[in-house]
């Protein structure tokens, strides 16, 4: 996990990760996008739909954070939510800059966050469920954590994303 920068840092790390992995997403044809190396494996295209799919519910939870006194929230079906948009069938290019604009505007949200409440000590909170890395149910969290996690788990697929097209 990236906590061992600074918050500015992060962000910055944030948004080059998003600027650098627009740029080789561009690069892989249309037509590679959305082929499976397995039938229960997810596309590129899919892969990107999910991380748009992240985006939009850490997004709600990025805002809501900052009102409420816990990080209460619920997850969802993810390949549900892949299936049910047939990214599948979307434009490759269309894809990638929703990807690449939402996670800008996020970087934009999580910067505007004041100190205090990002690292305010949450007790009560679905972190334990919800996160990529999983925090104790009796341990308190913050919502600086939440926001490093969440890159963390973009990281992952987009690893993976890369190492599968590269093949």
């Amino acid at each position: 996990m990236s906590t061992q920068i600074s918050y500015q840092e992060f962000l910055n790390d944030f948004r080059n990760t998003i600027v650098s992995a627009t740029a080789r997403l561009r690069n892989i044809p249309e037509t590679q996008s959305g082929q499976k190396s397995a039938p229960d494996e997810w596309s590129a295209k899919e892969t990107i739909g999910h991380l748009i799919d992240s985006a939009a519910n850490n997004h709600q939870r990025f805002v809501r954070a900052q009102f409420t006194d816990d990080l209460v929230f619920t997850g969802y079906e993810q390949d549900q939510w892949i299936n049910s948009q047939m990214y599948r069938d979307e434009s490759w290019s269309e894809v990638i800059q929703l990807w690449s604009s939402y996670n800008l505007h996020l970087v934009h949200v999580a910067s505007a966050i004041p100190e205090d409440v990002l690292t305010k000590p949450r007790s009560r909170h679905t972190l334990d469920q919800i996160a990529f890395y999983l925090v104790d149910k009796n341990d308190p969290t913050t919502l600086e954590y939440l926001i490093r996690d969440y890159l963390d788990h973009l990281r992952h697929h987009l690893d993976q994303l890369f190492a599968e097209v590269t093949k």
